[in-house]
């Protein structure tokens, strides 16, 4: 193919790219309600409330945030095999067998990594919260607002979906030669100790959060060390 030609195909993957898009926001705007009543039940689990609309706009400002964030789930594994099918044919036999099986381990880690967050992170984080905001001295009423809690809970479900990414990232280092497994093995230590600074920096300021995030990330950091490649 020619430069132009291989323009060409880009253009057309990348307008498959928007289309689909397109498609997930509708599909989205329709189940944004469903995906709300799905986000906010961890929280309604461990009280019993109601959720505060801070102004006339944020039922339209909520659906909007919860449609892009469907159409971003739905597109990005469309999105990663276009990107393969475009770089595929100019790849050796032996690097289309190691960078596919990546490409497919990646959405997955982020999805149990989405999961853990919801289902293990989220009964614990928002019962300490609910607790220390009821364990004041003064009279209290608890009401959250809609927005605030869904812009926090996306945020802790990316987190944790981004950091389960960390076995792709260091079996890739390593295939390419910027990691060697012997190298790791011996920072593991330290490795240890970064993780831990990481996982205190990118959730909320309670204990429980971070040692959630830092355990599965240590077990990750072990499992990436079984398949990297051995040193000559």
């Amino acid at each position: 193919m020619t430069l132009m030609e291989h323009f060409a195909e880009l253009r057309r993957r990348f307008l498959w790219c928007i289309f689909i898009f397109f498609i997930a926001f509708v599909f989205g705007w329709y189940v944004a309600p469903w995906a709300q009543g799905f986000l906010t039940e961890p929280l309604l689990k461990v009280w019993r409330g109601q959720l505060l609309y801070n102004g006339l706009t944020d039922g339209l400002m909520i659906r909007l945030s919860l449609s892009t964030t469907v159409a971003m789930l739905v597109t990005l594994p469309v999105l990663l095999w276009h990107i393969w099918a475009f770089v595929a044919p100019g790849l050796k036999k032996n690097e289309r067998n190691f960078i596919w099986p990546l490409l497919i381990a990646s959405p997955l880690l982020f999805v149990f990594g989405a999961a853990f967050a919801f289902y293990v992170l989220f009964p614990s984080v928002f019962g300490f919260f609910i607790e220390l905001n009821q364990s004041s001295n003064v009279p209290v009423v608890i009401m959250p607002a809609v927005r605030d809690y869904l812009t926090f809970a996306i945020r802790l479900l990316k987190v944790f979906g981004i950091a389960f990414q960390l076995p792709i990232v260091m079996i890739f280092l390593n295939r390419i030669g910027v990691l060697s497994r012997s190298r790791v093995v011996a920072m593991r230590r330290y490795a240890i100790i970064l993780v831990v600074v990481v996982a205190a920096v990118l959730t909320p300021p309670d204990v429980v959060s971070q040692i959630l995030l830092a355990i599965p990330m240590l077990g990750l950091f072990e499992l990436s060390i079984l398949f990297m490649r051995r040193d000559d």
